[in-house]
């Protein structure tokens, strides 16, 4: 099963970068989006089950061009879920969730703690899902939570371990990272990759990506029970339809 992540920071702009060609030839199983800045009635949805994608689910944000998810299947889901029916998450569209008989598999857009209120807003939203998903791997212990999680774990995930007092690399966001790990996940890209120092954010600024000054905020978490399912983590930087680029696991199931 092969499972891509990717925050497209738009995906009306991402088509026109050619989202859709790129996507018939990366052919995963399922692809979490994040970010996608739009209600599924602002889109061509043939473009997407025409590229093989019959089956697609999408999580909005209330306003409108902001946040949101969606989760684009070949094969048809036991069940969805739409959000976490936590109102202070729910209402910018950041969880959904699709059910097979073997795996779920999640896409959850984190905040950015890009001011203080925001910043405020995201440690809230991190105890509140580490809590939500206590309680559902009781229910669901074959979980796979991809997604954006605006934050870098280890100094090998970032450009400049410097950078400190930064959101995205602040003690608190890396510790509650460690924790989350702990509570009976794995990071399935370092678990394969243990020295390999690559990025899936870059900031349009100062020519970052072309000197590849990134931060590795995208991740595809695994849950305990499928550690010995995991066959391969990679990440597609040579994608450019973002700011972000896409990340990989597959798993054999």
């Amino acid at each position: 099963m092969k499972i891509i992540s990717y925050n497209v920071n738009g995906i009306r702009a991402a088509l026109k970068k050619g989202f859709i060609d790129w996507l018939k030839v990366a052919n995963p199983d399922v692809i979490c989006i994040q970010e996608t800045k739009a209600h599924k009635e602002q889109l061509d949805l043939s473009e997407f089950e025409n590229a093989g994608y019959t089956y697609h689910y999408w999580f909005s944000a209330q306003k409108k061009g902001y946040a949101s998810v969606a989760i684009l299947c070949k094969e048809k889901p036991n069940h969805i879920e739409y959000g976490t029916g936590i109102e202070t998450m729910d209402f910018e569209g950041r969880n959904l969730r699709v059910d097979f008989d073997t795996v779920s598999v999640m896409s959850m857009y984190l905040p950015s703690g890009t001011n203080l209120d925001r910043l405020k807003f995201k440690l809230n939203y991190m105890d509140e899902i580490q809590e939500y998903i206590n309680k559902l791997k009781q229910e669901i212990s074959n979980l796979v939570i991809c997604g954006d999680y605006n934050v870098c774990h280890e100094e090998i995930d970032i450009h400049n371990p410097k950078m400190k007092g930064v959101s995205g690399f602040l003690p608190e966001e890396r510790t509650w990272m460690g924790d989350f790990i702990k509570s009976g996940f794995v990071d399935s890209f370092r678990y394969l990759n243990q020295e390999k120092q690559e990025y899936s954010w870059w900031s349009y600024r100062a020519n970052s990506r072309a000197n590849n000054k990134g931060w590795r905020l995208d991740y595809a978490m695994v849950s305990e029970p499928l550690k010995n399912s995991i066959s391969r983590a990679y990440i597609l930087s040579e994608a450019k339809h973002s700011d972000h680029c896409p990340i990989v696991v597959e798993l054999d199931i």
